[in-house]
């Protein structure tokens, strides 16, 4: 994705030469090519997909309107006369569905929600009043508008009004309005880009997915080999120590929505260890890390080795440290690492966290909120592999169960989540929005499965997709990825003989899978290799006598639930 350039669209009111500007100018990944839709044309640019800006068939779209344009019983309003709630909100409801015409046109739209300049606002004291107040109405237009746009995954209403607050005076300039019809500042278009581009990121699963973190001067005040935990600067009635307390607790807040955390400290481990433990103003514990590697070692080192142990990439990684020479480091050796400046101000900590906008997903997922406690349990089974014998014995030990399911609108969004950011072991590396994939399965010569992963220690939530199509007696097996989490536990074997013995219920004479080979899917190719299938070379492709049977590993309970009667007719409900 670093390397890809996404075309835009921007439809609106106003003049938006400086945001197409910001937008397609801005260095930050992914890098964007946008273009202006004819100025003033909102509703009939919407309406006619015949106008020239829908002719090169932009990927996404962004429609940013001023209330008072689209709104007419709210320019009423803003004029002081007299118009009832009802009426304001039955014409959001009518726009609302003009937008929605953008949605089959674009994969991702954008809409920044209404805001009124702060040179344009009425008295204070009448903005906050019921069914008047210029605020209030606002407020409840932006609900109601969210609402409509709710409904279709690939829109998503952005809160404008962080980017003027972020812009301070600088948000308007009443000159830039009468010489150039601009209502904005260039600070407001600057924060739009960000943002945007943290929507692209957040879409395409390139999301940062876990921080680093330094312990002494970062997480708390003092250096615990020196001063021992009792001693360090955390909590208690000192500014700077409540400041250490808060950045933690805006650190696990992260955590409840699935960014993991880990720690790289030059310490000794098991000092560091025991303050993690037993400081009781300590917010994080161990068990809200996913690793750590605390020793005395290259932290550049580290990053890589914890990274490693924890299946992602460094491209998924941020990295916190109060020390410039380690942040300098780890930037230098580890570009893929985002190494943000950090303040020399504890108390500035929480709010540098707060406006990193890396970390941007259009949807949270009960999986994401219980991914610390994945890695958590993850700790737990190696600690088991270490005292049991062979792969098989550890295997019987896991009591591991797989669970298979229909795609449905519950585990859409997940679904999504791991297709678009799987790379290690996917097949085909096909990337699509929810709408996308939702469309593709609603075909009767097509399945698309969820797979879901536990054993004793708990759940790994859903950790696998497989899609098939059939056509003209071949079968096909379309996606296969599976997150890196659980591989080697027999699950891939067992996603295949659920494909396999699917397609050979509807009676197909050959049953093939395409390998799309990318810089990062070697290891699915490594597996399908000893798969038992015969791979072509020539052709990337796997192939499978339909004759022949696929056995479920003997390690494993296979559930398969939630699937059309009669489709797959061969599959048990329940295997061992």
């Amino acid at each position: 994705m670093d390397d890809q350039t996404f075309t835009c669209v921007v439809i609106s009111d106003f003049n938006v030469d400086n945001a197409v500007g910001y937008l397609s100018n801005s260095p930050e990944r992914p890098l964007v090519q946008a273009t202006a839709a004819p100025f003033g044309q909102v509703i009939q640019v919407l309406m006619d997909d015949s106008m020239e800006c829908w002719k090169h068939r932009p990927e996404m779209a962004i429609i940013w309107t001023q209330p008072h344009a689209v709104i007419e019983s709210f320019r009423q309003l803003h004029d002081h006369k007299t118009v009832s709630l009802e009426t304001i909100l039955k014409e959001v409801d009518s726009y609302a569905s003009v937008l929605m015409r953008v949605t089959h046109r674009v994969k991702c739209a954008i809409v920044p929600s209404w805001v009124v300049p702060a040179s344009q606002r009425a008295s204070s004291m009448q903005d906050m009043k019921h069914e008047c107040g210029i605020a209030n109405i606002l407020m409840r237009m932006n609900l109601r508008l969210a609402e409509h746009l709710d409904q279709a995954p690939n829109m998503h209403l952005l809160n404008a009004q962080k980017w003027i607050e972020a812009s301070g005076q600088r948000a308007v300039n009443p000159k830039l309005w009468y010489m150039a019809k601009v209502p904005f500042g260039n600070e407001v278009f600057r924060e739009a880009a960000k943002d945007v581009k943290a929507v692209l990121r957040g879409i395409h699963g390139q999301a940062k997915k876990l921080i680093l973190l330094d312990l002494d001067e970062t997480l708390w005040g003092g250096t615990v080999g020196e001063t021992g935990w009792e001693r360090l600067l955390l909590g208690g009635h000192d500014p700077v120590g409540e400041a250490f307390v808060d950045f933690q607790q805006a650190l696990k807040a992260l955590s409840h929505r699935g960014i993991l955390l880990g720690v790289v400290s030059k310490n000794q481990e098991d000092v560091a260890l025991e303050a993690i433990e037993k400081h009781p103003e300590m917010v994080l514990r161990t068990k809200d890390l996913a690793g750590w590697k605390i020793n005395w070692q290259d932290k550049a080192q580290n990053v890589v080795d914890l990274v490693s142990e924890l299946n992602l990439g460094l491209q998924s990684v941020v990295f916190l440290d109060d020390n410039p020479l380690e942040r300098a480091r780890v930037r230098e050796a580890l570009p893929e690492v985002l190494v943000p400046e950090w303040p020399d101000d504890p108390m500035l900590y929480r709010q540098a966290l707060f406006g990193l906008s890396c970390f941007d997903a259009p949807s949270v997922s009960q999986e994401d909120r219980e991914r610390t406690q994945m890695y958590v349990t993850e700790r737990e089974r190696t600690r088991l592999k270490t005292r049991v014998g062979s792969l098989d014995e550890w295997l019987q030990t896991l009591e591991m169960m797989v669970k298979i399911d229909e795609l449905n609108s519950a585990h859409l969004p997940r679904a999504v989540q791991l297709l678009n950011k799987t790379n290690q072991m996917n097949l085909s590396t096909r990337r699509m929005t929810e709408s996308e994939l939702s469309a593709w399965a609603d075909r009767p010569d097509r399945r698309v499965w969820t797979v879901h992963v536990s054993d004793k220690f708990g759940s790994s939530g859903l950790t696998g997709l497989v899609s098939v199509e059939v056509r003209e007696e071949i079968g096909t097996i379309v996606d296969y990825l599976l997150s890196c989490r659980v591989m080697g536990r027999k699950v891939e074997e067992t996603m295949l003989a659920v494909a396999i013995q699917y397609l050979q219920s509807r009676s197909v004479t050959n049953i093939v899978a395409h390998y799309r080979p990318t810089k990062n899917n070697a290891p699915i190719l490594e597996f399908w290799k000893r798969s038992g299938l015969r791979y072509d070379e020539a052709t990337n492709a796997f192939h499978w006598d339909p004759d022949r049977s696929y056995p479920v590993p003997p390690q494993i309970t296979l559930k398969v639930d939630a699937v059309t009667p009669g489709r797959p007719d061969q599959l048990e409900t329940v295997r061992s």
